[in-house]
């Protein structure tokens, strides 16, 4: 299969190039395509089919359930059995906008689409090259993150060639996502509402507009989830392990001048050994790492480590490296989505010190 990759300009929308994805998707194609979170790989939300496409490019596995893209808040009416009043108080707080809910589904939507399960994750983006794809296709759009199952998410055009060029149809290249990391998930199927994955809409966000809100096990610093065969996850990330690059990532956390001993000594034990070594550190501590591979996750701002994280961790692999050390944020805000992540890629290795 040949991939067709188009540029546009997200604040001058190439008409051609909506019109010709939106023929690929009402043909039961696939179009990865920018969302201000991360790049998402597009099939008809309702075709059974598409879902089945989607998932074997990825290579993801079919009980992981996929979110469906909306243009307006009516078409909840559409998708779920079941639209509570939380639904619409968080639907006019943050649509459009990196939030996903949870809420029991209608028959119309396929059980391939949601993992077997009898609920449907929903969200509207806040990107206009996503808007206008879902407005003018006249569909609602599946779409994970187009990269292949468990490596780094894409936040640009770039990394989807990478790992899917040759397995989709088109790549719209709408430039680089502005947040960098994937939606907050919220399940609003019972009766307190749960987040079930951290994002940029922060549990305090939430509880603001909601009130009594959870969260789930898994998103605490020592939560981990099961990969049991027979245990469904409700949402996406939560069951296998998920945005890994290439190399080893280890987390070493704790008082910071240990933290920066600890790294410097097994990165040179490591090199020593004729192993690749990268260091990811916040700015002010970068001058302290002997390592050649150093990058800056920025100045206690967890909002652009998150943004770069991906990023950094698609050119660890370019580079060839190995071995990964880094640095930690505290688990509060979107500190605690930076650190779901990170704890993802690392398999959950971490050393404290």
């Amino acid at each position: 299969m040949e991939t067709v990759i188009l540029k546009t300009d997200c604040m001058n929308i190439d008409d051609s190039v909506i019109d010709r994805a939106c023929k690929v998707l009402l043909a039961g194609g696939l179009v990865a395509f920018p969302t201000e979170t991360v790049y998402g790989l597009g099939g008809n939300a309702l075709e059974e089919s598409a879902s089945s496409k989607i998932y074997t490019a990825k290579g993801r596995p079919s009980d992981n359930p996929l979110i469906v893209h909306i243009a307006d808040i009516e078409a909840l009416y559409d998708l779920a059995s079941d639209v509570p009043c939380d639904a619409l108080k968080l639907a006019r707080a943050f649509w459009p906008g990196p939030l996903t809910m949870i809420l029991k589904k209608k028959p119309c939507v396929p059980d391939t689409i949601t993992g077997g399960l009898n609920s449907v994750a929903i969200r509207m983006p806040n990107h206009p090259v996503a808007l206008r794809l879902i407005k003018e296709s006249g569909i609602y759009i599946a779409a994970p993150s187009a990269n292949t199952s468990g490596r780094p998410s894409p936040t640009t055009a770039a990394h989807v060639a990478k790992d899917l060029n040759g397995k989709i149809d088109m790549i719209i290249d709408g430039g680089e996502g502005n947040i960098g990391i994937e939606s907050t998930i919220v399940d609003l199927t019972e009766d307190i509402p749960t987040i079930l994955r951290p994002g940029y809409i922060t549990l305090e966000d939430i509880k603001k507009c909601l009130g009594d809100v959870t969260i789930d096990k898994a998103i605490l610093p020592d939560g981990k989830t099961s990969d049991e065969p027979n245990v469904a996850p409700k949402a996406p990330g939560m069951k296998y392990r998920h945005y890994a690059p290439l190399g080893q990532v280890i987390i070493v956390k704790g008082v910071p001048d240990k933290v920066k001993s600890e790294i410097n000594k097994r990165a040179e034990s490591l090199i020593s050994q004729g192993k690749k070594v990268a260091v990811m550190a916040l700015h002010d501590n970068i001058k302290d790492y002997k390592c050649s591979i150093v990058r800056d996750l920025g100045r206690e701002d967890a909002l652009l480590a998150s943004h770069n994280l991906y990023a950094y961790l698609r050119e660890f692999d370019d580079l060839g490296v190995e071995y990964i050390f880094s640095e930690s944020f505290p688990d509060e805000n979107v500190g605690q989505a930076f650190m779901n992540r990170l704890r993802k890629a690392a398999g959950q290795n971490i050393i404290n010190v």
